[in-house]
């Protein structure tokens, strides 16, 4: 019996019943974390298969086909962002903005035409296009330049994201379960209405943040997982120097063109206006290179962080400004604007053809939003929640693995201190590193102070890739590297069954699709440790990187191997089932059922759930517990 049956007693013919587990009990305890199999993601084509030469991402396990557009658009309000330069020009500009819409689509995508006419349905590459100046950016990001190429060629080159580009809008209830529990035929049935719902369902709206060497498709796991289950999911492309390479389209004349950004003060080098196109790759300290590193004895580059958290700030505004178009019924005012079309560099020829923009009119929820992001993602998501006046239509919010930097463990601004329901997921490997762990847990007991329910959890065996795409292309590399002992599927299962059961505990405009579609492992119920653990806990050289572990062949050669056998001997009865709390989950900081309660009674029915600050000008980071500049 796994991790799932026994807290949620099914198959057991016994009550559930969850132990608190003994810190002797964990610190002694050195195996596999979990041996559970991971939910079923059957393949959907060749390139899909196992077998197949490159890589490929498993299928969503919700009850939903999801679908997926990629949009980039003018910003509303250009300008440069920080007076930081390189070659006599400002790096840090908003131009445009650059996302990918994960969403939940209708019945018969990926089967008959697509929307274009075409016979074959289109999905977008996991490497995005132009693919050669993707694979030029890793290598630079990885400090191998052209070595990196024929990696990421011979790996992900024809890897594609198991979502229909430009699919219709589901306009249907899912019915009872998800992939998991009723295989892949729960995609193609629909449920009743439930009582007090909207018929075509209103989905809720989660926006997505990525970390360092992250894209808007690096994450398609975690975004196309939350979009499986009623979300629409909008992944930004943050243009602030975080990730491998982008490529910032210009229209050829008029507004978003060269001249126009000029004329608002955005400056470019020669070659941008030759071309009509930028790309902005990963950007270094200029005085600390490695300022990212756990070893790192000057700290942060406080000015850039700080620059490239306001950029990232203003371009969730704008993100924020199309979707409100697109609910609002101008969806086509956006695909005018698109610069993702045919004939723009690196875009699809598909652009965003075959949209009918009129089913899109109100069908998700612009208020009551969810603000999600992973390590440098996750002090973003941070800064959004302490800005309740700039961004009113957040309401809760979730980081996985923070990168504690950026952000100061503690807000002493009243005006400026997390209200909203926050959930932390941790990686084992980035428990381990003192800082990160204590700005995590600081951040959730300053939630917690101002009445607002909050966890913060650790997935064991997992390690900082095991959030994102990263871990299920290259599971081999991940545990033979990093060491991670956790299944990739199982850890992804975990990050996302976590986040729905805190968004049906806290968000009511969630509730109805995630207890029609998501599996209850009651994982925030795990009852919380008393001491934190360092079984596994690197030398300070690996530290937020790797995990020691043990038993090199059992735990890091072959991990497969030893969860096959670890179930077999629990089928025998020859080995006890691992209580919970020392099997999968550690939890450090828990909300209780009366804490939740208190606080969606007190806040149901005003918008956000919370105070908002009274300046709606107010700087950005004017107390906002954003390290600026000493």
């Amino acid at each position: 019996m796994g991790f799932r049956d026994r807290i949620s007693g099914k198959g057991t013919g016994r009550d559930d019943t969850a132990h608190k587990p003994s810190t002797k009990s964990f610190l002694g305890q050195g195996g596999i974390p979990n041996a559970k199999k991971p939910k079923t993601r059957p393949p959907t084509s060749i390139r899909d298969q196992p077998w197949f030469l490159h890589a490929s991402l498993p299928t969503y396990s919700g009850p939903y086909t999801v679908g997926v557009m990629a949009i980039e658009v003018p910003a509303e309000n250009p300008r440069v962002i920080s007076e930081i330069t390189r070659e006599g020009h400002h790096i840090l500009r908003l131009e445009t903005v650059l996302m990918n819409i994960y969403y939940p689509a209708a019945h018969g995508a990926g089967s008959g035409k697509s929307p274009s006419g075409k016979h074959r349905w289109s999905r977008e590459t996991w490497l995005p296009r132009p693919r050669l100046e993707s694979a030029k950016g890793y290598g630079k990001f990885a400090g191998a330049k052209w070595a990196m190429v024929p990696f990421f060629f011979a790996t992900t080159m024809f890897t594609k994201i198991p979502a229909f580009r430009n699919a219709g809008i589901a306009e249907h209830w899912p019915p009872g379960g998800n992939v998991d529990t009723r295989g892949t035929r729960v995609k193609q049935e629909e449920g009743e209405v439930p009582e007090g719902e909207e018929d075509p369902p209103v989905f809720p709206l989660m926006v997505f943040c990525h970390g360092l060497g992250g894209t808007r498709t690096v994450y398609s796991s975690v975004c196309g997982e939350f979009a499986s289950y009623g979300f629409v999911v909008c992944a930004i492309e943050h243009r602030d120097g975080s990730g491998p390479r982008t490529i910032v389209l210009h229209e050829e004349e008029g507004e978003g063109s060269v001249e126009h950004l000029e004329r608002n003060g955005v400056d470019h080098h020669p070659r941008q206006r030759r071309r009509g196109w930028d790309k902005v790759d990963y950007i270094y300290s200029k005085y600390n290179p490695d300022d990212t590193a756990p070893t790192s004895e000057q700290g942060i580059d406080k000015e850039l962080r700080h620059a490239q958290l306001q950029l990232r700030l203003a371009e969730i505004e704008e993100a924020y400004n199309v979707l409100a178009k697109i609910c609002n019924g101008q969806g086509q005012e956006v695909a005018n604007k698109n610069l993702r079309r045919k004939g723009y560099t690196g875009a699809s020829s598909n652009g965003l053809q075959g949209i009918d923009w009129t089913l899109w009119k109100h069908r998700f929820h612009l208020d009551q939003a969810t603000i999600l992001g992973h390590s440098f993602g996750a002090a973003t998501a941070i800064s959004v929640l302490r800005h309740p006046a700039r961004f009113p239509q957040i309401a809760q919010g979730v980081t996985y693995d923070i990168w504690s930097g950026p952000v100061h463990p503690s807000e002493p601004n009243p005006a400026h201190k997390i209200r909203s329901p926050l959930l932390g997921i941790n990686s084992e490997a980035f428990m381990y590193w003192p800082s990160n762990f204590h700005t995590a847990t600081a951040l959730a007991a300053e939630a917690r102070a101002q009445e607002a329910p909050a966890w913060l959890l650790t997935l064991r065996g997992t390690v900082h890739l095991s959030q994102s795409d990263f871990s299920l292309l290259y599971p081999t590399l991940t545990a033979g590297v990093m060491r991670a002992t956790a299944d990739p599927q199982r850890a992804m299962d975990l990050n996302i069954n976590a986040t729905l059961e805190f968004l049906g505990k806290v968000s009511p405009v969630t509730r109805a699709l995630i207890a029609r579609g998501a599996s209850d492992e009651r994982i925030l119920d795990v009852e919380p440790l008393e001491v934190v653990p360092d079984i596994h806990r690197p030398d300070d050289r690996h530290l937020g990187f790797a995990l020691k572990v043990p038993h090199v062949y059992r735990h890091r050669v072959a991990p497969g191997t030893a969860r096959r056998w670890k179930r077999m001997r629990r089928r025998w009865g020859r080995e006890r089932d691992a209580e919970v709390g020392e099997s999968e989950v550690w939890m450090h900081v828990r909300s209780e059922v009366e804490e939740v309660e208190r606080f969606l009674k007190e806040n149901m029915g005003h918008g956000r759930g919370m105070e908002r600050g009274k300046d709606e000008n107010e700087d950005v980071m004017s107390g906002s517990g954003v390290s600026t500049p000493g």
